[in-house]
């Protein structure tokens, strides 16, 4: 959302640095936000077929009834199914709880099939009740799509990070597998004292 100062983005070899958000999304890099950006007066089955049939280039066929195309209603209710949403497709968005709010911002985005997604401390605002079902969808997205995950929460990067990368004040403190982060004396020594963001890809 911020252009660089420095630096550039590389994304399987192609400099996505200057390209907008629609085309880092066609490019692969699909994000969510750590504020909900859902339509609320949309149900769940509402928003992912429009973002399907986006995907899928059928976007400007407006005049079709939502659901005729087969492929766009199959990809649907897998999505459904795989974010625990199928109880509450047919619900307006503006009255889901605020943890299958966060569930289908996730499978709004695995909709544009990414090869990396960007989640943006995921489980921020989540009731305790509603996490471990967050959690453990998190955990089991696709293999094949990188997960840079912007998170707070320690149970959460510790059950899913492969890598970490800790940032103080905006600086990189260190950067490791789990087991090396969890036992390096720097990073203790901040937690024990001053905030910090932890960061995973």
């Amino acid at each position: 959302m911020l252009e660089p100062t420095e630096g550039r983005i590389v994304l399987e070899g192609h400099d996505i640095t200057r390209l907008s958000p629609h085309q880092r999304v066609r490019r692969g890099m699909v994000r969510t936000f750590q504020i909900n950006q859902l339509f609320d007066t949309l149900t769940p089955l509402e928003t992912l077929a429009l973002t399907v049939s986006q995907h899928q280039g059928l976007g400007t066929r407006w005049w079709q009834a939502l659901g005729r195309n087969t492929a766009v209603t199959e990809r649907c209710e897998q999505l459904l199914e795989q974010f625990h949403l199928s109880e509450v497709m047919n619900q307006k968005t503006q009255v889901l709880a605020y943890g299958k709010r966060r569930l289908l911002e996730i499978a709004i985005a695995l909709a544009c099939e990414p090869r990396v997604l960007l989640l943006d401390e995921p489980v921020a605002g989540v009731p305790a009740g509603e996490r471990e079902e967050l959690l453990q969808t998190v955990a089991a997205l696709p293999a094949d799509v990188s997960v840079l995950l912007i998170e707070h929460d320690m149970d959460l990067v510790f059950s899913f990070a492969k890598r970490m990368t800790v940032l103080v004040n905006g600086t990189v403190l260190t950067e490791g597998d789990p087991d090396t982060i969890a036992k390096d004396p720097q990073v203790k020594a901040v937690y024990l004292g001053h905030g910090e963001e932890v960061a995973h890809g």
